[in-house]
């Protein structure tokens, strides 16, 4: 009797007091005040609006929400979310898991951050090392934002300008000339040389650095004709000359060196002198492609983590889309039964749209589909009366 009770009495509270008021006269009734209070606490609570994201009686979400993810953020966040569809997208961004990096009750920090900056940072890139022999100063005292747009960006890798006027933002030019006595011209192209979060050199210098770099400049930086040039590359890297003639090659443009379009002339972090990740490496040119598939449902592993040379070759190949392989091939490697009890793949399954071999790309988008297994329409009939059609 005494619980009917309590329910009628919130009940006709709830209908009396304001709106303003419900926090107060009845969520807290329940609801610990304590648990939603700090230095930032978000608008609506501060005006006792509960019911802005919940419902106080029955809901289709996790804790009486209206709405789920970034949806419900963005009910009164209109503007952002017009701001978050431009330019490069932060992936919790494009995903609408807000709560990633934000509380939505109160929070010690602006912005109801969740942790300390970097630690949210950390919490998904893992990869980062917290601390070098030699760090970055912003990158030591967890600044992510001195450098980065934390939800999107026009420019590369969420920067908020340039890099070269990022780093010039902090760091004055004429002083910076003083640190690189005899450097030919203007000082430009920063990270060709230095690691913006930290290495083990001094000068956050990139930990390898290209062979002809580390003997001195005269190598690459002669007065011949082929300064410069692919041509100059390809003096020392002449394997790499027979995947750039192939049918399908990274060699284009007339003049210019694509070999510094991938690898970082001077130093990199790893071996293979690589301007960033793979992934950003390929988003610099390939950006409307990896658009177009990094929200999809189901993705490929190798395909998520961006590791896109497994798959393709990097400097150029004779087969379509620079594959490593036939379609059967490449998947082989890893599927080894696929073939051999599932649908007929190879030189004597001909597809009758195309009168092409069936390969495992016939039915399969390693990229990203909607469909499980990423198949290109869904397994349960679409898929099939593309070439099985009933007459």
């Amino acid at each position: 009797m005494l619980r009917y009770y309590r329910i009628f009495v919130i009940s006709w509270l709830a209908i009396v007091f304001p709106l303003a008021a419900a926090a107060e006269t009845v969520c807290f009734t329940c609801h610990k005040k304590e648990a939603f209070s700090g230095k930032v606490v978000h608008q609506p609570l501060v005006k006792g609006q509960c019911g802005s994201c919940h419902n106080p009686h029955v809901a289709h979400f996790k804790g009486l929400l209206e709405q789920e993810g970034s949806a419900l953020c963005f009910s009164c966040h209109e503007k952002e979310e017009q701001a978050f569809k431009q330019g490069m997208v932060h992936q919790p961004v494009r995903s609408g898991q807000c709560l990633a990096c934000h509380v939505p009750h109160a929070s010690s920090r602006n912005g109801l951050i969740k942790d300390q900056l970097s630690e949210t940072c950390f919490g998904c890139h893992t990869k980062l090392l917290p601390k070098f022999q030699y760090t970055h100063n912003p990158y030591a005292q967890g600044q992510c934002y001195s450098c980065h747009l934390p939800h999107q960006s026009v420019f590369g890798q969420l920067l908020k300008d340039e890099p070269d006027k990022v780093c010039l933002s902090c760091h004055n030019s004429q002083d910076l000339q003083k640190g690189h006595v005899n450097y030919p011209g203007t000082l430009r192209d920063c990270l060709s040389c230095h690691n913006p979060h930290g290495s083990s050199r001094p000068g956050i210098v990139r930990d390898v650095l290209h062979a002809p770099f580390a003997q001195g400049c005269k190598e690459c930086h002669d007065k011949g004709e082929i300064q410069g040039s692919t041509r100059s590359c390809l003096r020392c890297h002449e394997a790499v000359a027979t995947g750039m003639l192939a049918r399908h090659s990274h060699l284009t443009g007339k003049g210019e060196n694509k070999c510094v379009a991938c690898h970082s002339p001077h130093a990199g972090n790893e071996k293979n002198l690589l301007k960033g990740s793979q992934l950003q490496v390929c988003r610099g040119c390939h950006s409307d492609t990896i658009a177009r598939y990094e929200n999809k449902l189901y993705r490929h592993p190798k395909a998520k983590e961006g590791s896109c040379i497994d798959c393709h070759e990097v400097h150029g190949s004779n087969r379509i889309a620079m594959l490593r392989g036939d379609g059967n091939a490449i998947c082989s490697r890893c599927h080894e039964t696929q073939g051999k009890f599932t649908h007929p793949v190879g030189e004597k399954v001909v597809d009758v749209r195309t009168g092409q071999m069936v390969t495992c790309v016939t039915c399969h988008l390693p990229m990203g589909s909607d469909f499980k297994y990423e198949l290109i329409y869904s397994g349960s009939k679409d898929l099939c009366i593309q070439c099985h059609k009933r007459y």
